[in-house]
């Protein structure tokens, strides 16, 4: 299963598991991130598209690290009038690990079984307390008697 999500202004193709690099995020370290904006989702059997994110799709992930990227240099030049300039830049990113892509089916299947075992808590809780209320019948004998004429 893979998912593409929208993020800084650029779109990432993710997976469970895989480690991405995000240009710099307000997170801390350690902490927990979610991508609401999901253009994609494929799993094995179908693919949903969003117009323009899919509805009910997360994508969460653990921040690693932050960082600065390799230095570019930009390096301006003005032929036969004597003007360079250098300067050099580095990108700060997000190193983030992703943990999970949660779809609205998983929810509902989620949902269906926390509301099944409501349901299966609510049975028992019932017929537990029907048995208590009942008292122990009493046998008694109620003989007829056939009387012969």
């Amino acid at each position: 299963m893979y998912a593409i999500i929208e993020s800084c202004g650029k779109q990432y193709k993710v997976a469970e598991g895989d480690v991405v690099f995000f240009e710099k995020l307000e997170a801390e370290e350690g902490k927990k991130v979610t991508f609401d904006n999901v253009v994609l989702v494929s799993d094995d059997k179908k693919v949903e598209v969003g117009a323009p994110y899919v509805k009910g799709v997360k994508v969460e992930g653990k921040v690693v690290s932050h960082g600065k990227g390799k230095k570019v240099l930009v390096y301006k030049y003005k032929a036969k009038k004597n003007y360079r300039r250098t300067q050099g830049h580095r990108q700060p990113y997000t190193k983030v690990e992703i943990t999970k892509i949660k779809t609205a089916a998983e929810k509902a299947e989620k949902e269906e079984v926390k509301a099944e075992a409501k349901t299966a808590a609510k049975t028992t809780a019932k017929t537990e307390t029907k048995a208590a209320d009942k008292k122990p019948a009493t046998k008694t004998s109620t003989k007829k008697e056939t009387v012969k004429e």
